[in-house]
C-alpha cells in the first residue's frame, strides 16, 4: 500500500484548529507514509502549510450542541460532512473527527451505510488494564438497547479491530454481566452468551464467558461487549478515577516535609502511573459496521491525543481494518441474524 490519506475534520470539538492543526503536523512529522485532507473554513486553516497537507473548504462547522436533524439535514457544507464525504468517494482511506457524537454517526451512517449483516454501528475504544495493555470495549454509546445479535454482531466486529490494531488473530471476547455464570443476567444478556458461545465453536470468534466490571481493567480479555450505555458510564468512569488518582497522590505528596520527601521518592512511580492511567494516549475510538472507516476523537482531547486518534484511523487503513471486518462478518453470517435496522441512540452520548 502507497500513501495513506487521511480526512480531518479540524473545526470539531472543543478547541477547534487550535488543537487539530497542531496534532496533524505531530502526526505528519511521525508518518512520512502519510497525508491529510485538512477540512475546515479556510480563514481557520490559512496559516496551515505542510507538503504533505491539501485544505478541503467547508463553509459549516456542526457544534457540539447541534441536534442530529440540524447536522445532518441542515449543514450539507460542514467539515464533518465533508471529511466523512472523501471516505465515501474513496479520496481518503478514514475520516477523524473530535465532534459531536451523535451527529458523526449519524453522517456517517447515512453517506457510508452499514455493512452486509450487521444491523448497527458500534463504537469501540479502548482502556488501559491491569496487565500493561489495553482492553477493548464495544459499544460505547451509539445503543442504548441492544438485542443478542447486537452484541454477537460487536464481537466479531471488536475481534477484527484487535486484530488489526494489536496484531493478535484470537483475540478473547467477554461479555459484561453481573456475575461470571452464565446463569446470570437478562433474557437477552443469556442469549447472547448462547450465541457467542455457538459463534466459537464455529470459530468466529474466541469466546471467554461472561466477565463483570472489574474484569475491564484486570485485562482478563482482550475485548468486552455491552450495550451503549454501559459502556458509556465505564468510559466515563475510568476517565474521571484516572484523574482522581493522579490528583489524590499529587495532593498527599504536597502537604508536609515528609510526604513531600516521599514524593521525591516516589516520583518515578507517581509518573510511571500518570503516564499508564493518562487517557489521552488511548484516544480515537473507531465507528465499526460502516463501509468506511470513521474515527472519534474526544471532543476536549489536546494536540497528543488528537495526534493518537490520527495514528489510530492510520493503523486501521494501513492494516485493511475494513477488509478484516467484512471478512469475520461473511464468516459468522449464519449466526448474526438480523435483529432490526432501528436508529442508533447516539444523540444522548458524548466521548
Amino acid at each position: 500500500m502507497g500513501m495513506i490519506t487521511l480526512a480531518v475534520d479540524c473545526m470539531g470539538g472543543d478547541h477547534g484548529p487550535a488543537v487539530t492543526l497542531a496534532a496533524c503536523r505531530l502526526f505528519l512529522d511521525a508518518h512520512p507514509d502519510a497525508q491529510l485532507l485538512l477540512v475546515g473554513k479556510s480563514d481557520a486553516l490559512a496559516g496551515f502549510s505542510h507538503p504533505r497537507a491539501r485544505v478541503l473548504p467547508a463553509s459549516e462547522v456542526v457544534t457540539m450542541d447541534d441536534p442530529i436533524e440540524v447536522a445532518l439535514r441542515r449543514k450539507k457544507d460542514s467539515s464533518m460532512r465533508v471529511a466523512i464525504q472523501q471516505v465515501k468517494d474513496g479520496a481518503a482511506q478514514a475520516a477523524v473527527s473530535a465532534g459531536n457524537t451523535g451527529a458523526l454517526m449519524a453522517i456517517a451512517r447515512y453517506l457510508l451505510k452499514t455493512l452486509d449483516g450487521i444491523d448497527r454501528p458500534a463504537i469501540a475504544t479502548q482502556l488501559p488494564n491491569a496487565r500493561g495493555g489495553a482492553t477493548t470495549v464495544l459499544d460505547l454509546g451509539a445503543n442504548v438497547d441492544c438485542t443478542a445479535e447486537h452484541l454477537l454482531q460487536f464481537a466479531v466486529m471488536g475481534s477484527a479491530l484487535v486484530s488489526v490494531l494489536n496484531s493478535e488473530e484470537e483475540p478473547t471476547v467477554g461479555l459484561l454481566n453481573i456475575g461470571e455464570e452464565a446463569i446470570k443476567g437478562s433474557e437477552e444478556i443469556k442469549k447472547a452468551g448462547e450465541l457467542l458461545r455457538s459463534a466459537a465453536k464455529a470459530g468466529d470468534l474466541t469466546f471467554y464467558g461472561n466477565v463483570e466490571g472489574n474484569d475491564i481493567f484486570k485485562g482478563t480479555t482482550d475485548i468486552v461487549v455491552c450495550d451503549g450505555f454501559v459502556g458509556n458510564v465505564a468510559l466515563k468512569t475510568s476517565e474521571g478515577l484516572a484523574t482522581m488518582i493522579v490528583d489524590f497522590l499529587k495532593m498527599e505528596f504536597s502537604r508536609t516535609i515528609f510526604t513531600k520527601i516521599a514524593a521525591i521518592i516516589a516520583y518515578p512511580v507517581l509518573k510511571a502511573l500518570k503516564s499508564r492511567m493518562d487517557h489521552r494516549r488511548y484516544n480515537g475510538a473507531a465507528l465499526l459496521g460502516l463501509r468506511g472507516l470513521v474515527f472519534k476523537s474526544h471532543g476536549s482531547a489536546d494536540a497528543l491525543a488528537f495526534s493518537i486518534a490520527l495514528g489510530r484511523a492510520y493503523d486501521a487503513a494501513r492494516n485493511n481494518l475494513l477488509a478484516r471486518v467484512q471478512a469475520r462478518i461473511a464468516h459468522a453470517a449464519p449466526f448474526l441474524g438480523s435483529a432490526g435496522d432501528a436508529p442508533p441512540v447516539a444523540a444522548a452520548t458524548t466521548l
